[in-house]
């Protein structure tokens, strides 16, 4: 093989597999813009899953609160954020991984959501009901 071949072949590699959402993402404040936790992506069941490791803080706030707003059924509530699996059920569907739920922690709800892969970013957009909100989260690493 020609060598200029065989470096395109390999930087196209490089590229296609570096693009998965299984990996560490940093979940950005909407407010704000600076990064509020760490959230890690993985494989389970043969869907993805996500939980939580890493809170940032801020002055005042508890580093590792527990989730009191959680719904006293769910085996969640009263647990440590860290290390919670808040993010379960995605399901691959073209460039998209859809039919998932989110719990936000800090008022306990979970809504449907799908993420997607956008200019190196994870997009992740929460639904409920008909109304809907998108997050931006950063690569981690």
């Amino acid at each position: 093989m020609h060598p200029i071949l065989f470096f395109i072949a390999l930087l196209v590699s490089a590229v296609s597999h570096g693009q998965t959402i299984l990996r560490k993402w940093k979940q950005v404040d909407d407010i704000t813009g600076k990064p509020r936790s760490i959230i890690e992506l993985y494989e389970k069941n043969g869907k993805v899953a996500g939980k939580i490791l890493e809170i940032m803080a801020l002055p005042g706030e508890d580093p590792n609160p527990v989730c009191t707003a959680c719904n006293p059924t769910d085996s969640r509530y009263k647990k440590p954020v860290i290390g919670m699996e808040i993010l379960n059920e995605l399901e691959k569907a073209g460039k998209e991984f859809i039919n998932g739920s989110i719990l936000d922690p800090e008022n306990g709800k979970i809504y449907r959501c799908k993420v997607w892969l956008e200019g190196g970013n994870l997009k992740l957009r929460g639904y409920w009901g008909v109304f809907y909100r998108t997050q931006t989260w950063l690569p981690a690493e």
